[in-house]
């Protein structure tokens, strides 16, 4: 049950079919009174220069849409680095410095999926959560880091930053902003991000299945347990006709979820996410596959603006 409905408010939200679409209308009046607190807010924030380069990688609709592995790949070109981020589905309040140049300081509980996902993919950086970001890029500063990346911060108004939009390769028919439709700010605030990179064009998702670090090939029985935002997008790159067991995005597994997985499907391989895997670890799960995602930049991709930003505010 909790699997369709996940799937259904996904479709509603996504790609509506007509009855989704009557429903998205008639919620229409509460968009535009999120609209306009979002113009307001945009409107009236100032600014803090915090002195170093901030780069934001974002994105307009609700859900994943690759900032993590964008993240990972463009903050790996640079020393004395902090990631930021709010730290989702975590069992924390606060501010916490996940890893300090590498060196991971907190649980997982701590941190959150794609903070612990990020301390573990960038050894040499400063990885920080916190529902306050001001607070977190001071912290980074006072640790010594030179270059922040924040993440998911487009709407952070009151931060002087430079942004980047990540627009997803299959563009949601539906163009409302929440509770109507997909987006947070209105799909014409792309114009407003210093640059817009559109999975399909100026990036494509690379995924090999890896089980204890090495490439293999996934065995005939699958179950695809994730709890990831927009999970069907994970199908294109796994076989046809494979079960699948879908929980709301940043889901803190348990351990009788686990048990009771794996006594219905003790003939099955898991296949997960990096972002899954990281919450899973702990259950010592001995059939596990782990869908290894990067991000491979198109050659003709110009991303000169960012490099000179980053060097002018150094």
């Amino acid at each position: 049950m909790k699997q369709r409905v996940i799937l259904w408010i996904e479709d509603y939200l996504f790609f509506p079919n007509p009855f989704q679409r009557i429903v998205s209308f008639l919620l229409l009046p509460f968009s535009f009174i999120y609209i306009l607190v979002v113009l307001i807010k945009r409107a009236t924030s100032s600014k803090i220069d915090f002195g170093i380069p901030i780069i934001s990688i974002g994105n307009l609709t609700i859900g994943g849409s690759g900032k993590t592995p964008i993240t990972i790949l463009l903050a790996k070109n640079y020393d004395d680095v902090c990631i930021v981020l709010r730290g989702y589905g975590r069992a924390s309040k606060g501010l916490f410095i996940v890893s300090l140049k590498g060196v991971i300081k907190e649980d997982i509980n701590i941190s959150g999926d794609e903070a612990m996902l990020l301390a573990k993919s960038l050894k040499n950086a400063t990885v920080i959560v916190s529902e306050d970001r001001v607070k977190a890029i001071y912290k980074a500063k006072d640790l010594g880091c030179k270059v922040v990346f924040l993440d998911d911060g487009f709407s952070k108004y009151n931060i002087k930053k430079f942004d980047i939009l990540l627009k997803p390769k299959d563009e949601p028919t539906n163009n409302f902003c929440i509770p109507s439709g997909a987006y947070r700010e209105p799909k014409s605030f792309y114009n407003k991000a210093n640059i817009v990179l559109k999975e399909g064009l100026d990036f494509k998702r690379v995924v090999e299945i890896k089980k204890d670090e090495k490439k293999v090939e996934l065995p005939q029985n699958i179950l695809l347990l994730t709890a990831i935002s927009k999970p069907k997008r994970l199908l294109e790159f796994l076989p046809k006709n494979i079960e699948t067991i879908f929980f709301e995005d940043h889901h803190t597994f348990t351990k009788f979820e686990i048990d009771t997985i794996l006594e219905k499907y003790r003939d099955f391989a898991i296949v997960t996410t990096q972002k899954d895997f990281v919450k899973l670890e702990k259950f010592d799960l001995n059939n596990i596959y782990i869908m290894d995602l990067s991000i491979k930049l198109d050659e003709k991709l110009n991303l000169e603006e960012m490099y000179l930003y980053i060097a002018t505010n150094s």
